[in-house]
């Protein structure tokens, strides 16, 4: 599996035409605690850099984007009753939606794991 990561602090974790999303640690780290996350219907379509799900903290609520066009194809349910998730683990079961990829080249324009953390050290 590949991951890839946005500028808007998304990842993106590729197997096949599949893609699971979710915002990075840094990014939760700047929310602060999550208290809930509003996701995606299975089956909705995408543009890369839609805005497809919210996530609310006790700072704010911030839209999340996907970082590829796509259908929904599954939103992750555990977060309706620990959206805590997102800042346990941001990164593994933290995940807020699977896409099914309808344009895998759009992936070229998202940055690998070392060049994100470069980003982040920018900021």
């Amino acid at each position: 599996m590949t991951r890839y990561f946005s500028q808007e602090h998304e990842w993106i974790e590729i197997e096949g035409d599949l893609g699971t999303v979710g915002i990075t640690d840094y990014a939760q780290g700047q929310l602060g605690d999550i208290t809930f996350v509003d996701l995606p219907e299975a089956g909705a379509t995408f543009g890369k850099g839609d805005s497809v799900a919210v996530v609310d903290s006790v700072k704010a609520a911030s839209d999340v984007y996907t970082p590829v066009s796509g259908a929904i194809a599954e939103a992750n349910g555990a977060l309706a009753d620990e959206p805590e998730l997102v800042n346990t683990q941001a990164e593994t079961g933290g995940w807020l939606f699977r896409i099914t990829l309808s344009k895998a080249s759009e992936l070229g324009a998202l940055m690998d794991e070392a060049a994100y953390k470069q980003y982040v050290e920018s900021l």
